[in-house]
């Protein structure tokens, strides 16, 4: 007697052809990166968005953090003070929690250049972590080594080297907060050729070919934000058809930017010194790019170093610069 194959019984629930129970959406971000590179600033930052944050908590309790029932977003900050750091392990624990159900998690990595790293050691008197009795340089050396395949992982990653502190939060609450599906935030930020690129740019436009005040001697000590330098500025013949073909890529670019999902855009305007001319223009395109209705902040580098290098000689020894200076 033949017998039919065993058909195993439907589990209960719902049946064919009805909707299945979605699993809640919960968000995790885990912030690790170099000490010194403004970890702890991201955690605040996430923090005043509504994130409940813990600061590196023993990788073995990492599975444990997922946001409870009411479905508040958590942030987790890890890096490698403790003894039994291992960037292989906390990306393997990183895999498990995506593999749960509704889990969308984002791995951010914050990172600056040695020689910053170490003038924020030097400005706070403090020791590196990594290297209690030696020297700092030893111990940035040593962390960059054991971090490396988490900046390799990394979904995000912020270099603040150049990174003044609102400028690091207004990133953080474009990147995480619950803004409108398909917004874009833009910064735009001055800046001086002579100086380097800003490390964060994704548009550079170059403004050098306009009259400089740098050498007109009433001007000279002024800034673009000076009426008198932004006069003087505007003046220059070529700017009007050049500032009108600035206008018409960016009217076309952004919305494209927002099709491909980014959220946050660097525009970044440089001249040589950093102080008129670019200054005066990064000003201008912020009041454009408000008025067609974009999330706008603008900054200006080199007036922002100069903010922190006269709130750094007047700061209390082992104290904290202004915030305007870094992270």
């Amino acid at each position: 007697m033949l017998h039919p194959p065993h058909v195993p019984r439907a589990p209960e629930g719902p049946q064919a052809g009805t909707p299945a129970e979605v699993a809640p959406q919960r968000a995790v971000v885990v912030v690790t990166g170099l000490s010194g590179a403004g970890k702890s600033s991201v955690l605040h930052a996430l923090e005043d968005l509504g994130y409940e944050t813990v600061d590196n908590p023993p990788l073995r309790l990492i599975d444990n953090l997922l946001p409870g029932p009411d479905g508040r977003p958590i942030a987790v900050g890890v890096d490698a003070r403790r003894a039994e750091f291992s960037a292989e392990a906390l990306l393997a624990a990183l895999a498990r929690l995506r593999a749960e159900p509704g889990v969308t998690l984002r791995l951010v990595f914050c990172q600056a250049d040695d020689e910053m790293l170490q003038r924020r050691y030097t400005e706070t008197r403090r020791r590196h972590p990594l290297a209690p009795e030696g020297r700092v340089a030893d111990g940035i050396r040593r962390e960059r080594d054991l971090l490396a395949p988490l900046l390799e992982a990394a979904d995000l990653v912020l270099d603040t080297t150049d990174l003044a502190l609102p400028r690091l939060r207004a990133r953080i609450a474009a990147e995480f907060s619950a803004a409108p599906a398909g917004s874009l935030a833009v910064s735009v930020v001055s800046f001086s050729f002579r100086n380097g690129l800003p490390r964060e740019a994704d548009m550079v436009f170059d403004v050098r070919f306009l009259a400089n005040p740098h050498y007109v001697a009433d001007l000279k000590p002024k800034t673009g934000l000076d009426s008198a330098v932004a006069a003087y500025v505007e003046q220059d013949p070529d700017l009007p058809a050049i500032y009108a073909r600035m206008t018409d890529l960016l009217a076309s670019l952004l919305p494209r930017f927002v099709q491909e999902g980014k959220k946050y855009l660097t525009l970044a305007v440089g001249c040589t010194g950093g102080r008129h001319r670019s200054v005066h223009v990064a000003e201008k395109l912020a009041r454009w790019l408000r008025g067609e209705g974009w999330r706008v902040d603008v900054s200006h580098r080199e007036l922002d170093r100069e903010g922190s290098r006269s709130a750094v000689a007047s700061a209390p020894a082992g104290q904290p610069s202004s915030e305007t200076g870094g992270v």
